[in-house]
Order: C-alpha cells, then sequence, then structure tokens
C-alpha cells in the first residue's frame, strides 16, 4: 500500500530533481511511488532508456535529504544503476524549501 505523505514527498523531490537537471537521458525510478526523466544529453523515447536508475522510496528520501551519500547507498547496494550518465551524485541532496 501506497503511503500519501511518501507518495507526496517522492513526487516533490523527484520534481526538484527534474527542475535541477531537465532532460530525458536518465530515467530515476522510485517503484511503486513515481518514476521521472531528467539530465542532459540523448533523448530517450521508446523501450528501456540506456541510463536507468531505480531505489526503494526510502533510499531516495535518504539521498534527497541529504541523509545518505550516492556512494554509500551504491556501496550498500540499494541502488541499481545502469548507463553511463546513471549517477546522480552532482545533483544531491535536494532539500526542499518548506
Amino acid at each position: 500500500m501506497r503511503d500519501p505523505e511518501i507518495l507526496e514527498e517522492v513526487k516533490t523531490t523527484l520534481a526538484a530533481l527534474v527542475a535541477r537537471s531537465p532532460g530525458r537521458a536518465i530515467e530515476v525510478r522510485v517503484p511503486p511511488y513515481a518514476a521521472v526523466q531528467c539530465g542532459e544529453g540523448p533523448t530517450h523515447t521508446r523501450g528501456t532508456p540506456a541510463n536507468v536508475i531505480e531505489m526503494n522510496a526510502q533510499t531516495w528520501l535518504a539521498l534527497a535529504n541529504g541523509e545518505r551519500t550516492w556512494a554509500d547507498a551504491m556501496a550498500a547496494g540499494l541502488i541499481n544503476a545502469s548507463g553511463a550518465r546513471a549517477d546522480l551524485t552532482e545533483l544531491l541532496p535536494i532539500r526542499i524549501k518548506p
């Protein structure tokens, strides 16, 4: 079951990621809550994107809020990332002002 508060926070932080890095080169998936495309580079239109990042909501929110680093989450096996551009280190954390 989807928690409405988690859903809202995931969607808000992913929207901020897209605003920070517009484009369609990277697909970021946080199932079952949301998925977005961001990042400059070759545009993806059909099939599986070349650069895909997937993680659970807890991991995404920890990264977005600066509670965990990208390197730490990768080393812990919490992120499934494929493709040359599938690294959000330079875009995190994303702190949303209330």
